[in-house]
């Protein structure tokens, strides 16, 4: 397993990571989630070895974190970085050569790549000619292309139109199947409430929520609905019955008192709307993520 015991890092007067702790079991998509600034890219740094914490460890199958795990760990970063002047074989064998793929292998690993996702025509382009997804995909094919044990994905889907994301969604499920650990940093909380098994929510360098999805969003369940309607439900708002309102065009999420029975309530609105849908849901990863997060701020 992947483990990180009370990880402390300091900068000066900023305590960016303050004393998490997590582990990540391999086959399951881990999610390390948080607000800009939260401190998600200083512990993924930290567990690359980029950089040393203050205090704290990390293990990997009960050996600390080192230069010798380097070639297990594929990484791909928020802020991208490709050479632009070269062609795209190129930079792929660079990248691969770094983590001791031999050429010839990397060739092929290249090719298979470049044919998986669609882009084996680009193969002899430079980096520059390319779309920005296009790009995007280079920079993904060189954080897998050696195999790695240890995947650690920041922002994956940035830059991706609507189809390149669902593919790359699909890749990094299948790493699943193969047991490898994952680490998913994204913002895109509907993404992550579908691919992650377990979150980890950090805000300020602290943790604020974890563990697995499923018990999370039954310890955060509440007394929720989703309504679709036709009409104004704004009334709904200062309903004294609903502990929470947050209206979407034509369907609103509402969180009622424990006390109210959701069929009791529907009864009581059938009149002054036009009732499109109804359901009893469990709060969305997002919700939860907003919710936990302005509690922690405050």
């Amino acid at each position: 397993m992947l483990e990180v015991k009370n990880l402390v890092k300091e900068y000066k007067d900023v305590t960016a990571v303050d004393n998490i702790s997590f582990t990540v079991k391999p086959g399951k998509i881990f999610g390390l989630l948080g607000p800009n600034g939260a401190g998600k890219t200083t512990t993924i740094r930290t567990v690359l070895n980029i950089i040393r914490p203050t205090s704290g460890e990390i293990t990997f199958n009960g050996k600390h974190i080192g230069q010798e795990f380097f070639n297990i760990i594929g990484y791909l970063p928020e802020e991208r970085g490709l050479y632009k002047k070269s062609k795209v074989v190129d930079v792929l064998l660079y990248f691969a050569e770094l983590k001791n793929v031999d050429k010839h292998n990397a060739l092929i690993k290249v090719d298979e790549w470049l044919k998986k996702l669609g882009i084996s025509e680009y193969r002899n382009k430079k980096i520059e000619e390319l779309s920005k997804g296009n790009q995007q995909k280079i920079q993904f094919i060189s954080a897998v292309l050696h195999d790695p044990e240890i995947l650690i994905f920041d922002e994956p889907f940035s830059g991706f139109d609507p189809i390149n994301q669902q593919q790359i969604r699909e890749l990094i499920s299948s790493f699943v199947d193969s047991g490898k650990y994952i680490i998913l940093s994204t913002h895109q909380m509907e993404t992550a409430e579908k691919m992650c098994a377990e979150i980890f929510l950090i805000n300020k360098g602290k943790e604020v929520c974890s563990g697995e999805l499923s018990e999370i969003k039954k310890r955060f369940g509440g007394n929720n609905i989703k309504l679709g309607f036709e009409g104004d439900a704004k009334f709904l708002s200062s309903d004294r019955r609903v502990t929470h309102f947050d209206f979407y065009n034509n369907y609103a999420e509402i969180q009622l008192n424990d006390d109210v029975n959701p069929s009791e309530f529907l009864k009581s609105i059938v009149n002054r709307l036009s009732i499109t849908h109804f359901s009893v849901v469990e709060p969305t990863l997002n919700k939860i993520f907003i919710d936990v997060i302005n509690q922690s701020s405050n």
